[in-house]
């Protein structure tokens, strides 16, 4: 009976260490995802309500045809709405359209919206495209050895930039590039579709990039940088065409 009864004890005393260990590694488990969960909700945030003032590309005399061009009217309304960028922020909302525009910069406390049925088109008239000095850390273009052109959407020292939308669309019109770049006849490096330069607090989001003339996504020397939620395409033969491509960054999250 002493036998049976120490045998049982034994059978007690390993149910209840197992039931304890099961509870530690529960509430371990339960307090990961807790503060997993709120590390994921400091990224997100809804960029269409997160600025004081905001105006439509249309106020600044956009034509959405696909024809007309847009690079003036984006300019016009950026250097409009930078005037808020220390009273709340802004935003420029780009409505449904087909929109043809050259290189535009943004500023600081900055949000650009598209529409979901927004298309950006990138002009093929180089003199839309400035030209601005290679890298500092490359020396030289990739493409050539001069300069290169400003990317499509350009940003430098800049702190809380937002470019998204509801799944709208910038295409690059690649194909006008690609052959240039094939037929060795650039005199500088194409653009990329977005490049952020030395800047802080970054969201590129929700939008489909296609057919890029060169990289889609370059953030560089910047920090606390997010991107998500991107389609990106482009043909199999495009030359460079890579998605994202996070130089000399740090606390990135993709």
């Amino acid at each position: 009976m002493e036998l049976l009864w120490k045998a049982h004890m034994r059978v007690q005393v390993i149910r209840l260490v197992c039931a304890l260990l099961l509870v530690t590694l529960l509430s371990s488990e339960v307090a990961e995802s807790r503060k997993a969960k709120t590390v994921s909700t400091s990224f997100e945030y809804k960029a269409i309500n997160c600025r004081a003032h905001s105006a439509s590309l249309t106020d600044f005399g956009g034509v959405g045809d696909g024809k007309t061009s847009n690079t003036k009217a984006f300019q016009s309304a950026i250097s409009h709405l930078s005037q808020y960028a220390s009273k709340g922020g802004a935003q420029l909302y780009v409505p449904a359209g087909k929109w043809l525009t050259g290189s535009f910069s943004l500023f600081s406390h900055f949000t650009l919206y598209l529409n979901k049925d927004a298309v950006l088109l990138a002009s093929q008239d180089i003199s839309e495209w400035p030209v601005i000095e290679p890298l500092p850390s490359y020396g030289r273009g990739r493409d050539a050895p001069a300069g290169r052109y400003t990317s499509l959407i350009f940003g430098a020292n800049l702190t809380d930039v937002i470019v998204t939308g509801d799944n709208g669309t910038i295409d690059g019109q690649g194909a006008f590039w690609w052959q240039q770049f094939h037929k060795k006849k650039l005199k500088y490096t194409r653009p990329y579709l977005i490049e952020l330069m030395f800047s802080d607090k970054i969201q590129i989001s929700n939008l489909t990039l296609l057919n890029s003339p060169s990289w889609n996504v370059h953030p560089v020397y910047s920090s606390n940088i997010i991107v998500k939620g991107l389609t990106i395409i482009a043909p199999v033969p495009s030359p460079n065409t890579d998605g994202i491509n996070p130089e000399r960054t740090y606390q990135v999250k993709l």
